[in-house]
């Protein structure tokens, strides 16, 4: 260094070394200052609304289906007798277990017989002595008709005889009516089945004196191959119910189909046939009762069971359709959820025709073609924004699927 050069005092140094540093500090808080305000603008950005729903919806379609109606009925025995005795005794002997399946005929059960043996045998023997009396009358009827040819006895003897006879004649008929009912009153010991069926519990055990004014019976027995189901429909339901019975006479067709559902895992347990339609109305609870007919052989149908009945009554073309699950209730009445082309919902009142096999028949209120909610409606407003939910793939698709594949492909 030269002499000419000049030297920077200390204190200028500093100065400088302080402006610098203020300068710096400025600056970073100007950054600072700069990346908040931009973050601050990005937070309160005005937001553009909440995210579609997702849902799953169905085309309304057109079909030919079948015209049913169904209601809640009690399956009967088709016939049911309570087995009495006839005649007053001991009950000798049981010929039956509980639970038995009897042929109509069968022998049930026997009463002790030797008092009506008895009594048959006395009539039997009244008779035998009638029948002597009369041969007697007979063979003097015989004498005094020839002695009144000789004028040997009198014409008041001859009479007198002749009605003797009748007398004895008429004695011989009463002896045979006797004789009939005490055979009657026999038979009355031998207790048989008057159908067939199956047996119940066993009432009354052997050995036990029984009447015939007990009101319990012996036993009963149902009949339950075949058996009936007795239903009720709403009374709007008759005049549909009656056009098809009426139409089903005609030649060539067969009684109205109907079956029997199991309430709880809507199984068809058995199908048959109507056979009978009430002569009335319940006016009380507005619904007309029905009977049908089922064969049982394997006994799935049971005295006493609750069971929903099915009635068939003929088919409906071109019906509007929809899954069941887009069918709603409010207090105004049945309604779906449609979406529009714009994918927004609205509320659409409807009138639901019939409600089977998780289809829904609609009367009004929807067209061939629109879309409606079959599954997410509980999250849904009027007006709100939906998407159609994705198919979930089965295990083991996803990853065999060709995008999922390309998708976990390295480059």
């Amino acid at each position: 260094m030269n002499d000419m050069e000049t030297t920077t005092p200390p204190f200028l140094l500093r100065r400088t070394a302080l402006l610098g540093g203020a300068l710096l500090m400025l600056a970073a808080g100007a950054f600072v200052l700069g990346h908040h305000q931009t973050s601050f603008a990005a937070d309160t950005e005005v937001p553009k609304g909440p995210p579609p729903l997702v849902v799953k919806t169905a085309l309304v379609s057109k079909e030919t289906v079948a015209q049913a109606r169904t209601g809640v009925g009690t399956v009967l025995p088709m016939a049911s007798v309570t087995v009495r005795t006839r005649i007053d005794g001991q009950l000798d002997r049981v010929d039956f277990k509980e639970g038995q399946d009897v042929k109509a005929g069968q022998v049930l059960a026997h009463i002790d017989p030797r008092t009506y043996q008895a009594q048959l045998d006395q009539v039997e023997a009244q008779k035998a002595k009638d029948q002597v009396l009369l041969a007697n009358a007979q063979a003097d009827l015989a004498r005094y008709t020839q002695l009144i040819k000789d004028e040997a006895t009198t014409q008041q003897t001859l009479d007198t005889q002749r009605a003797l006879v009748a007398q004895l004649q008429a004695t011989l008929k009463t002896d045979d009516a006797q004789i009939n009912l005490a055979r009657v009153q026999m038979s009355y010991t031998t207790i048989a089945a008057p159908i067939s069926g199956r047996i119940g519990a066993r009432l009354v055990d052997a050995g036990n004196i029984v009447h015939a004014a007990d009101a319990g019976g012996l036993l009963v027995i149902n009949q339950i191959d075949p058996i009936a189901l007795q239903f009720t429909l709403p009374e709007s339901a008759f005049q549909a119910v009656n056009r098809s019975i009426n139409s089903s006479k005609a030649p060539g067709k067969k009684p109205l189909k109907v079956e029997a559902v199991d309430r709880s895992t809507r199984q068809v347990l058995a199908v048959g046939e109507l056979i009978l339609v009430n002569n009335q109305i319940d006016v009380a609870t507005g619904t007309i009762a029905l009977k049908a007919r089922f064969a049982n052989a394997e006994h799935k149908l049971w005295p006493g069971q609750t069971i929903e009945a099915r009635i068939t009554l003929g088919e409906m073309s071109d019906a509007l359709t929809i899954p069941a699950p887009a069918v709603q209730r409010s207090q105004s009445g049945f309604f779906a959820y449609v979406v529009d082309a714009d994918n927004k919902v609205r509320v659409q009142p409807i009138k639901v025709l019939q409600n089977e096999n998780g289809k829904a028949v609609i009367e009004s209120g929807l067209a061939a073609g629109d879309r409606v909610v079959v599954d997410g409606q509980y999250r849904l407003v009027p007006g709100a924004s939906v998407t159609e939910a994705k198919a979930v793939p089965a295990p083991g698709q996803a990853a065999s699927s060709p995008s999922a594949a390309a998708s976990g492909a390295k480059p």
